[in-house]
């Protein structure tokens, strides 16, 4: 069975790896990475390499992703994309893609595979954001795909609502956390060492632009880093940087500054799935708007301080500590945090062998075509 699966960012390809993994070593499927959006931009780290680094060859690349990230760029990119998927789906025949999740770039990869009746698989699917413009984006996915594997029972029936029947739509977990439990830490003073986190406790950050407020992401950017600067004070502040999204070089632009201003500020444009929970497991807690401290953080035990509305919407898990984009909730929200210790509840996205479900019911459907 040919296989692709269409790769956009840092984020898709962490969460795609163990199922990646299972499907490059069963001779029933042949794989190609198709790595596209970030993953080919310099300016955003060229996280391709990535790809290569966890011993994957069968890679193809597309860049389609404008630096310009006005509405007018996000566009413009969007369209490129399109055309140059195009020219993909005209020359490589697939018997399934799989997509994951709801960027625009990936929404436009899978939007060019419709006239080419190209059979596509979501995973993430049903999910509400309701901070962000990719809301619109993932349902685009969800019904341009022919199977649907879902993080929980109540995004399948949000997919069945959507497409109007439930055939083809599985609730199977989250990729994320599928080798959690097999998951082989750095010791942490061999972490530290390598990331320069030595000298205090930290606390890991995420922020990306809340794209359905365009308008306000300057003010939106300077609460932020009014914050940070003031958690800088008494712990580390480890950040990943934002993603391509509508005005995230306004955003990049403030953290970059804060990092200037403010020593005890250590900024990674991508740490890469091994590194990145190695820094879940040893940080304080985490503090942002991005879906890894919603599906992800609680299975390592930790609080999350989520920020504004951009994961407004999705199922939470008992760790999630809500605050307003205000330099003085999140300075609250950080006080009570520091009060709860370790969080010990469920993770409501963990499921047993999301990789191996999702492998075995795309052979079923495969082999009943």
């Amino acid at each position: 069975m040919k296989i692709g699966v269409l790769t956009s960012s840092r984020a898709d390809f962490g969460i795609y790896l163990p199922l990646l993994k299972k499907l490059e070593s069963d001779p029933f499927f042949e794989l190609l990475i198709i790595a596209f959006g970030t993953h080919v931009s310099k300016y955003h780290g060229n996280t391709v390499t990535e790809i290569k680094a966890q011993g994957f060859n069968n890679i193809i690349t597309v860049s389609s992703l404008l630096i310009d990230d006005s509405q007018k760029g996000i566009s413009n990119s969007y369209g490129l994309t399109v055309m140059k998927f195009s020219e993909i789906w005209a020359q490589y025949n697939f018997d399934l893609v799989l997509t994951l999740g709801d960027r625009y770039e990936m929404s436009a990869a899978v939007q060019a595979g419709i006239p080419f009746n190209m059979k596509f698989a979501h995973i993430h699917g049903g999910e509400t954001t309701l901070g962000a413009i990719d809301n619109i984006y993932r349902h685009q996915i969800t019904l341009a795909s022919t199977l649907h594997f879902t993080s929980t029972t109540e995004y399948k029936h949000r997919i069945k609502d959507l497409i109007k029947n439930d055939k083809l739509v599985y609730n199977v977990g989250s990729l994320s956390l599928d080798d959690i439990d097999l998951f082989k830490f750095a010791p942490e003073l061999e972490f530290r060492k390598k990331f320069g986190l030595l000298e205090k406790p930290y606390v890991l950050c995420t922020f990306h632009p809340e794209t359905t407020k365009p308008s306000q992401t300057e003010d939106f950017a300077i609460q932020v880093c009014e914050a940070l600067a003031e958690i800088s004070k008494e712990y580390t502040v480890v950040i990943t940087m934002p993603n391509a999204d509508t005005h995230g070089i306004i955003l990049r632009k403030q953290i970059l500054e804060l990092k200037e201003n403010h020593h005890n500020i250590v900024c990674k444009e991508s740490f890469g799935k091994i590194n990145y929970f190695n820094a879940m497991k040893y940080c304080e807690f985490l503090v942002g708007n991005t879906s890894s401290g919603i599906l992800e953080a609680a299975s390592f035990n930790k609080y999350v301080i989520n920020v504004g509305d951009r994961q407004a919407g999705r199922l939470q898990s008992k760790n999630i500590i809500n605050c307003t984009v205000n330099k003085h909730t999140i300075i609250e929200a950080m006080n009570a945090v520091k009060k709860l210790g370790n969080y010990k509840g469920a993770n409501i996205y963990k499921q047993p062998n999301t990789s191996d479900k999702i492998s075995n019911l795309i052979k079923l459907w495969y082999e009943i075509l």
